[in-house]
């Protein structure tokens, strides 16, 4: 079926309209004709392709909130990666949580629906510049933040994610460790340990624009604000947040709030559609949204994750001989996740 036939038909109406019951607080009703034509059909070609949908926090609603399978942070995406029994994994984020999957999946075939979705944090660093670090510091450990492609990860011992990095540092029992690309992540980290932490100067597009004089502003016109961040942000935004912590890590802190029947306002120092797609499942908690876009995450669209599924196109590989040793990096961080 090609895009010029897809048609908001009666039979579409009928079909979609549980998930638009699920959803209808979340996106607008008067929208629905636009998306379900692409919703029942990226369904339809699930079933028939054994595929399976990954969707980040990040993503836009009309992906989160109806044709994915499963939602989470990077660590989350690559723990699930790794069980799914679908023969055909569909990523909806950027290019290295794609490779990640492959990483993990090898015999699979992993898709993205637009190879350009790429990573300002992950193409700060090349396995060249990991090489030269080794050589100025002989010896030392390096810990890859996931948020590299699958040829940096080759070139670490153990990768990292912003929910378990100190504990893979700690893990190392090593007085140095070489952590990259993110240099704020790597402050934070340095902060939480007693481990000399050397860093690399990568940021995150997105989280580096926020300021702690922006949150001090909110604060002041919202007395009780409840300022979230992750650690990807800079110091003075930390220094003003009443929890630091990974994607996943302010997913359950907002639950925690809700289960306490908190009514103080939210704010989330990160990506807009995080905020939005949290929000959504706790509509007794009020959320002010800041909002600085990731504008590789909303590569993703829906008319492309029908494309992806109707094409079978775009593929993500990795040369298998740099495969095997990012593959090693990720299974020990997975490993050390999963212990207590």
């Amino acid at each position: 079926m090609t895009v010029a036939e897809l048609a908001y038909t009666p039979e579409i109406e009928r079909e979609t309209r549980p998930i638009l019951e699920r959803v209808s607080t979340i996106i607008p009703p008067v929208e629905w004709p636009i998306h379900a034509p692409y919703i029942a059909e990226i369904m339809r070609l699930k079933r028939e392709r054994n595929a399976v949908i990954l969707a980040h926090n990040y993503q836009v609603p009309e992906i989160f909130h109806t044709v994915a399978d499963i939602v989470g942070d990077s660590l989350g995406l690559a723990m699930e990666a790794a069980k799914t029994r679908a023969d055909v994994i569909v990523l909806c984020g950027v290019h290295f949580m794609a490779e990640t999957a492959k990483l993990v999946n090898p015999e699979k075939t992993v898709l993205i629906p637009d190879m350009r979705a790429g990573c300002s944090l992950a193409e700060s660093i090349t396995a060249a510049d990991v090489r030269l670090l080794r050589e100025r510091y002989p010896g030392v450990p390096v810990v890859t933040y996931v948020n590299t492609s699958a040829a940096v990860k080759a070139e670490s011992d153990i990768c990292a994610t912003s929910g378990n990095a100190v504990k893979i540092v700690n893990s190392l029992d090593a007085p140095r460790v070489i952590f990259l690309p993110d240099e704020y992540l790597a402050k934070y980290v340095a902060s939480q340990t007693d481990v000399e932490i050397i860093a690399w100067k990568g940021h995150c597009e997105v989280h580096e624009r926020f300021t702690g004089e922006q949150i001090r502003r909110y604060r002041e016109g919202e007395p009780g604000l409840v300022v979230l961040a992750h650690p990807e942000c800079p110091p003075d935004v930390l220094a003003e947040a009443d929890y630091v912590g990974s994607t996943q890590g302010m997913v359950d802190y907002v639950g925690r709030r809700a289960q306490e029947a908190s009514t103080s306002r939210i704010v989330m120092i990160t990506e807009c559609s995080m905020a939005s797609n949290v929000a959504a499942n706790y509509p007794q908690l009020d959320f002010l949204r800041p909002c600085n876009l990731c504008p590789h995450m909303k590569r993703n669209t829906l008319p492309k994750v029908l494309h992806c599924l109707q094409a079978m196109e775009y593929e993500v590989t990795v040369d298998p001989a740099v495969a095997t040793r990012a593959r090693a990096a990720v299974e020990r961080m997975l490993e050390i996740s999963r212990a207590p």
